[in-house]
């Protein structure tokens, strides 16, 4: 497909039922934050979104994409018993490369907002030598694979993704201070010196 968050939010729009899940095995125009682009080659990976339906109002989901890191971190141990890290926000690092990332989007229903799914696309590295990667990517991202030093299947690890985001679906809200502790033990951003770019503007900051 060419997003799997493009296609759960056109199934949103249809309808769709919470608890959907989209999954491909590639992506043509995988997308992250920001409008950048998420590499998904073939039988490497895995991409998938899964719809929501909150019953609540959209604002208490600002912490949406830190709950969903926090999931996907557990499914990846549980697999593999690595432990990736987090990057604020929204990345997943492992051995200080890149290992997958997190978009999550709302969408809502025409003439009823009301009514609203909340995406949440997550893609992560599974397959990929070094030289999978195109040469710009190979000294910031890496693989379950590379990190395990040994293969590691896509499948297994999309299983245990869908299994921790269900049990996650159920808590977003009764167990939301335990999730952003949670997700402030394995962000490694925390303490570091950041640049923060706005437009023409960089601020720096602790």
């Amino acid at each position: 497909t060419e997003s799997t968050n493009t296609l759960a939010k056109t199934l949103a729009a249809e309808g769709a039922p919470h608890g959907t899940v989209v999954i491909a095995d590639r992506q043509t125009g995988g997308r992250g934050r920001l409008g950048r682009s998420f590499f998904s080659p073939a039988g490497k990976g895995i991409y998938m979104s899964l719809i929501l339906r909150p019953q609540c109002p959209p604002h208490k989901l600002m912490h949406l994409t830190c709950a969903a890191a926090v999931a996907a971190c557990d499914a990846i141990t549980g697999v593999t018993q690595l432990r990736p890290g987090i990057k604020w926000t929204n990345d997943l690092i492992l051995n200080d490369k890149k290992l997958g990332g997190i978009l999550t989007e709302l969408s809502f229903s025409p003439g009823n907002e009301s009514s609203y799914a909340a995406i949440i696309g997550i893609g992560i590295n599974c397959r990929q030598s070094e030289t999978d990667f195109p040469e710009e990517l190979r000294g910031i991202a890496g693989s379950l694979s590379m990190a395990a030093e040994k293969d590691i299947s896509p499948a297994a690890v999309a299983a245990a993704v869908i299994t921790q985001l269900s049990d996650l679906s159920g808590h977003l809200l009764d167990d939301k201070n335990n999730l952003m502790n949670r997700y402030r033990n394995q962000c490694i951003t925390i303490g570091k010196e950041v640049a923060v770019h706005r437009f023409d503007t960089v601020r720096h900051g602790y």
